[in-house]
């Protein structure tokens, strides 16, 4: 496939992978078409398609990462770069505006860190926080073109956070943490999984239900935005919020939520799910 051939089909992936990202922001379209995936996704040929069962492409040509498809990063570790209608549907739960400081927990090898970063524009500031060491190293030189990106090596679970008006977890936890909300402005937004562990080939996984939470001064709204299967953020788990989690995911109603409640005495019946110190509510 030659340079104009590959430039068509950069085009139809943006366009199409905004599509499906149910956005209407067009800066999102224009972000995914200058950021070139085949940058970031290391030399190929390259393990694409489902977890726990993708092929190797027949060889290192770059029209291959343009489809909707995952492309896996440490194979053994189940660790991949996500769907790109998936994430970049996150990314537009989060209306980045230009100037603004986005926080990327689970950064990979900084492919959204970069389309982030082309929205925040040269006068925001973007901090990606990767846990997995050489997945970190890999960023670091994948976004040396952003110099409103820094790149972190850390658990973001523990990570200090200077304040944010945006905060994408990329990846699963059974509980808010104080640390994000806490380092949200007001009309800042957190794009949270929260989710339940399960094992998929032997590799630690979670599923659940994808809240976006956006501060209101000292209140918090939440709102259900989609399903989720997701590698999990370790750090933010702990038992008694998982139990509640597991129930509520039996009985359904996430999509009646309205409020994250940071205290220990909501009511049980406006409860969604609960654990120390959190609940989601439907009032």
């Amino acid at each position: 496939m030659n340079q104009s051939e590959l430039a068509v089909l950069r085009r139809a992936y943006a366009r199409h992978i905004a599509f499906a990202a149910r956005t209407d922001d067009t800066r999102l379209e224009a972000a995914l078409l200058s950021v070139r995936r085949e940058a970031f996704m290391g030399e190929g040929p390259w393990l694409i398609g489902a977890a726990g069962g993708p092929d190797r492409t027949p060889d290192a040509e770059p029209h291959w990462l343009y489809q909707d498809t995952l492309v896996s990063l440490i194979d053994s570790k189940g660790l991949n770069n996500g769907q790109p209608s998936f994430l970049a549907f996150l990314i537009g739960l989060g209306r980045i505006q230009a100037g603004e400081h986005v926080v990327h927990i689970g950064a990979g090898v900084g492919y959204y860190t970069a389309i982030m970063a082309e929205l925040a524009g040269q006068a925001g500031r973007v901090t990606a926080i990767e846990l997995e060491p050489e997945l970190a190293a890999r960023a670091v030189k994948n976004l040396a073109a952003y110099p409103q990106v820094q790149t972190v090596c850390a658990d973001g679970s523990v990570q200090p956070l200077a304040p944010a008006d945006v905060i994408l977890v990329n990846a699963g936890a059974s509980r808010p943490l104080d640390l994000w909300l806490d380092a949200l402005t007001d009309g800042g937004r957190l794009i949270l999984p929260l989710t339940v562990g399960f094992t998929l080939n032997g590799v630690a996984m979670t599923h659940g239900h994808v809240f976006l939470i956006e501060r209101q001064g000292d209140a918090f709204a939440a709102t259900w935005k989609s399903q989720t299967a997701i590698y999990p953020c370790f750090g933010a788990q702990d038992a008694t919020s998982e139990e509640s989690l597991k129930a509520a995911l039996r009985r359904g109603g996430h999509d009646k939520v309205r409020r994250l409640i940071r205290t220990d005495d909501a009511p049980a019946d406006a409860r969604w799910a609960s654990g120390p110190g959190w609940a989601l509510t439907f009032e």
